[in-house]
């Protein structure tokens, strides 16, 4: 179905622990104005078996088709889990903020949440896809749903998905006012747009991309020591950065380090 991106596993903060079946595919073409990636997980566990499945999700909504419904998917403001159980799937759409409209009014009303999204013709495709494993069908049917639910985007839309991409690519990036002067608007057009479209504060944005490179280093550098990883992400110093970790992780970066299967 085409290679997965290189960031295929930021945000996930076990990757060992992915069921077989996960894929991100990078969205091209027009659709890519209105989604980052498609997103695709199958899974079948062995009876009394649960497989936890932790992220610090990317700031922003999913749209998630799965095996008995569509749901939304906020922004979420801290790391969280599904358990897998059973046999199951998902065919979902990390959306970007140009696409959130469509969906919800208020972005900020759906953190931390997951939504039922009536949508019973898009789940009968997807299904019927998924059912015969034809995930890049069930992929292309999505985009062309999305597609058609969004319509025609404007400037600001396009501006907020700027927004979101800075915040989250640009490690230069470390201050609300630093977000302002890349995209040459106010500050106070940055929040609102972000309030807006995404449902979470700029602030979050840029901090969400620190600690989720933050864990990406810690998993894949063990030999590196974590006031190196701190500074390297901006932090002003270890204490800052384990504060910060714990905080929106539930843990510290040294508990996280062995949980991943490396030592301090």
């Amino acid at each position: 179905m085409g290679e997965l991106p290189e960031i295929s596993e930021r945000g996930v903060l076990y990757p060992r622990r992915l069921p077989p079946r996960f894929q991100r595919i990078p969205a091209t073409g027009p659709v890519s104005e209105l989604v980052v990636w498609w997103w695709i997980v199958d899974w079948d566990e062995p009876s009394g078996s649960t497989s936890r499945q932790d992220l610090l999700p990317f700031p922003g909504c999913n749209l998630v088709v799965e095996q008995d419904m569509v749901g939304l998917s906020g922004p979420t403001t801290r790391a969280s889990h599904r358990d897998l159980v059973g046999s199951g799937w998902a065919v979902a759409a990390l959306l970007r903020p140009a696409a959130v409209p469509a969906f919800t009014s208020d972005p900020t009303s759906v953190r931390d949440s997951y939504v039922p999204v009536a949508a019973p013709e898009l789940h009968s495709q997807v299904a019927e896809a998924v059912a015969a494993e034809h995930f890049d069908d069930a992929v292309a049917r999505l985009s062309a749903w999305v597609t058609a639910r969004v319509g025609a985007i404007t400037e600001e839309a396009r501006l907020a998905n700027a927004l979101a991409e800075t915040a989250g690519s640009n490690s230069s990036v470390v201050t609300v006012g630093d977000l302002a002067a890349a995209l040459n608007v106010s500050q106070r057009t940055v929040h609102r747009l972000a309030e807006q479209y995404i449902g979470l504060t700029p602030h979050a944005l840029i901090r969400r991309r620190r600690l989720q490179e933050a864990a990406e280093h810690i998993r894949s550098e063990p030999e590196v020591s974590l006031s190196s990883i701190a500074a390297a992400h901006g932090f002003s110093d270890q204490a800052h950065f384990t504060r910060e970790f714990q905080r929106f992780l539930g843990q510290t970066p040294r508990a996280y380090r062995g949980a991943s299967g490396h030592h301090n």
